[in-house]
């Protein structure tokens, strides 16, 4: 059976819908039931859009959008003919509107507030200049053949709300200027070049969507990944090692409930946290092709609303515990290419009872099509490994009382 879109979506090229005759407003649509909306107070509705045909932009927004016109070499489409004279608002991919409320500006005067120069295939550098479009509010580049680091001067960009360079040739370490952004509320990073560690920052700030899925980042992730309030986080197609952090510990007290996690196709090893169990919004779980391995903890049976749960191409062993099986919402679940040896009743059932797609193969169940030759199954990997946690029974009591408080007070250990 092919994999489910579900957890595949949020990897492929960024969607975006625009209405820019009313307003400006993000819509990334990951899953069923899964989307992140995104608005802005841009506007050009009423007199902002009058305003919008004059040519009261300021002298400082003329000359950064200069010197990024200078910095872009190539320009197959032809879109920067129309980036000459002072009216800043006929500019293909420049939007404008009345400044918000609160932002030092006159009421009258109208200033650069959204770019979107999504699949615009040019190709260039950005430049510390734009830091002076002191009102933007969304930058939307992806799709394009920029490439270098990201200016330290976005730190000034203190309206931006949403920023997407995905797509691009983008290099260097994480752009922490952006963190201090103080309304950045979508980040997505995808598809470039980025390298180097995660900053806990990255978690700690309060983001809605955090994409970051097909670079080249590093080492551990954060534990602060459980202070996130995003409700979708891609960290899939990197270089990330060690442990899923293990605890939620003080982070819980913040957290709002992330709806996808994809951490797949990492160098993650280690056992699966039995707090993983206690992401009580979770629709959407993948650590497919990763080193992970140990026993499926039955604290997995809190998902209460796991729609898609994939294991696939790691090195798990033992029964697949009864209760992921009775998962109420699951739709998909894969287990393939593991070291699993026993399917209880329940997950025996699973496709011809309640029609969920279930792919078990490429593992050690006897009696089954598809198993790995007798050979590999007597060679478990790390076959030590013993991944402690709460009993079955405290897990499900577990379960209620520390989503209703809030908060976890356990962490599970895999010693070797």
């Amino acid at each position: 059976m092919p994999q489910t879109t579900s957890s595949l979506l949020s990897l492929l090229l960024p969607f975006f819908f625009f209405s820019s005759s009313s307003s400006l407003t993000s819509s990334v649509s990951l899953d069923p039931g899964v989307a992140v909306n995104i608005g802005t107070w841009f506007t050009t509705t009423g007199a902002a859009a009058a305003a919008s045909s004059s040519s009261s932009t300021t002298t400082s927004e003329y000359a950064a959008l200069q010197a990024w016109k200078s910095a872009i070499t190539e320009d197959p489409t032809g879109i920067l003919s129309s980036w000459v004279g002072p009216n800043l608002c006929s500019y293909r991919g420049i939007f404008c509107s009345a400044p918000p409320p609160d932002g030092g500006t006159a009421a009258t005067d109208t200033v650069v507030s959204a770019i979107d120069l999504n699949r615009a295939n040019l190709k260039g550098s950005l430049v510390s200049a734009l830091s002076s479009l002191a009102h933007l509010s969304v930058l939307h580049l992806n799709s394009n053949r920029f490439s270098g680091a990201v200016p330290d001067s976005f730190r000034d960009l203190h309206y931006l709300t949403e920023l997407d360079l995905s797509n691009n040739l983008f290099s260097g370490g994480f752009p922490e200027a952006v963190l201090l952004v103080p309304n950045l509320v979508y980040l997505d990073l995808r598809f470039n070049s980025f390298s180097g560690e995660l900053p806990d920052d990255v978690f700690d700030k309060p983001l809605d969507a955090i994409f970051l899925n097909d670079n080249r980042f590093q080492g551990r992730i954060p534990a602060s990944l459980w202070a996130s309030t995003a409700s979708v986080i891609t960290l899939a197609n990197n270089h990330f090692s060690g442990d899923i952090p293990p605890t939620f510990g003080s982070y819980m007290i913040n957290y709002s409930g992330v709806r996808e996690l994809l951490l797949l196709n990492n160098d993650l090893t280690g056992c699966i946290p039995d707090a993983l169990g206690f992401l009580s919004a979770i629709q959407v779980l993948d650590l497919s092709f990763n080193s992970l391995s140990g026993h499926v903890p039955s604290s997995v049976s809190c998902l209460a609303d796991i729609e898609v749960l994939n294991l696939a191409h790691n090195q798990f062993s033992g029964d697949l515990p009864e209760l992921v099986c009775g998962l109420k919402e699951l739709l998909n679940l894969t287990v393939s290419f593991n070291f699993f040896s026993g399917l209880s009743a329940g997950c025996n059932r699973l496709q011809f009872s309640r029609g969920v797609g279930f792919e078990y193969a490429g593992n050690c169940i006897a009696g089954k099509d598809f198993q790995r030759p007798p050979p590999e199954c007597s060679e478990i990997p790390a076959p030590a490994l013993s991944c402690l946690g709460m009993p079955a029974a405290a897990e499900a009591a577990a379960c209620g009382r520390f989503l209703g408080q809030g908060r976890v007070g356990f962490r599970s250990t895999c010693p070797l």
